[in-house]
């Protein structure tokens, strides 16, 4: 199964919830007027597209009517289709390139998320295409962290770099980088502690980490990826926004995309955080986290 089925699939449970909703609307109105829009809108808000973002879908597509004359409720949806492509598509590139190594990606998020199973789903891709990949247990807080990378790191075929429960991250990727070093590694995947309630320990653990990785690798691409739970709606937003105040985000991998009506969070992000969207989970099995595709988001959310 192709990429676009897959998320045509994993976006089943946000159709339901805003396409159809908003093709219901649309047969409901004669006219354009400000109590189609009023409503659209809501429907907008209920499928976590964030007030900020929908009162701007709005505002544009408020535009596009007077432009272009537009009468014929069936002709709104086409131009919301447009605009919020637009939004996905502007700004930084989403997606990844698994030929753009060597690289060191940082992962983090708050527990629960799908962080360590986003890590092995990441390694999976990359190792699929061709390229070495090892795994950092920098989550040295919890025990169990560390066993299920070493599960994720088992079913993929990688190794993994740890430590002892409660040893310094830092030390970690260290060792890390050295073996990255020594094997000619192409892609290093470091694990992280999703503790956010203390913001300024997690900052000086992350600035510690970054300055390693820095030292030991200094010419490799650096990567800050963020995972969210697509099925926390505006609440992975607050997340984003807290995380970006402690680490410098290259990019957001989404979860759960297939167990959420909350799709619109995509949009959100893509719009409020002007962070890309690299990678989104369609799917519970190895293979199902894909690099995001603005444009294939856009027709398989509208596609009919």
């Amino acid at each position: 199964m192709g990429f676009f089925e897959k998320l045509k699939q994993g976006l089943k449970k946000t159709k339901e919830q805003f396409v159809e909703g908003v093709n219901k609307l649309l047969a409901g109105f004669g006219v354009v007027d400000d109590d189609l829009l009023d409503e659209l809108e809501d429907i907008m808000i209920m499928s976590d597209f964030g007030v900020e973002t929908a009162d701007y879908i709005i505002g544009r597509l408020k535009a596009v009517i007077k432009e272009k004359k537009i009468t014929k409720p069936q002709e709104v949806k086409s131009e919301l289709k447009t605009i919020i492509g637009n939004i996905l598509t502007e700004g930084a590139e989403s997606g990844i390139d698994v030929n753009d190594v060597p690289v060191v990606i940082t992962v983090i998020g708050v527990n629960g998320v799908g962080k360590t199973t986003s890590i092995g789903k990441l390694a999976n891709l990359y190792k699929k295409s061709g390229k070495s990949v090892l795994l950092a247990a920098g989550d040295t807080f919890r025990a169990a962290a560390i066993e299920q990378l070493e599960v994720w790191a088992g079913r993929v075929g990688v190794d993994v770099i740890k430590q002892k429960e409660g040893s310094d991250p830092a030390a970690v990727l260290f060792d890390a980088c050295n073996a990255a070093k020594a094997r000619h590694t192409d892609v290093l995947i470091c694990d992280t502690a999703g503790r956010l309630h203390n913001k300024k320990n997690l900052m000086a653990e992350l600035a510690k980490m970054a300055k390693v990785a820095g030292r030991e690798l200094p010419d490799v691409k650096r990567e800050t990826f963020l995972v969210l739970d697509a099925t926390t709606g505006q609440n992975a937003v607050n997340q984003a926004r807290a995380f970006m105040e402690v680490a410098d985000i290259t990019g957001i991998i989404l979860t759960k995309l297939d167990g959420s009506s909350k799709g619109g969070i995509i949009v959100s992000i893509c719009k409020e955080l002007k962070i890309p969207v690299r990678l989104v989970g369609v799917g519970e099995k190895v293979d199902d986290l894909e690099p995001f595709n603005a444009s294939s988001f856009a027709d398989a959310l509208f596609d009919d």
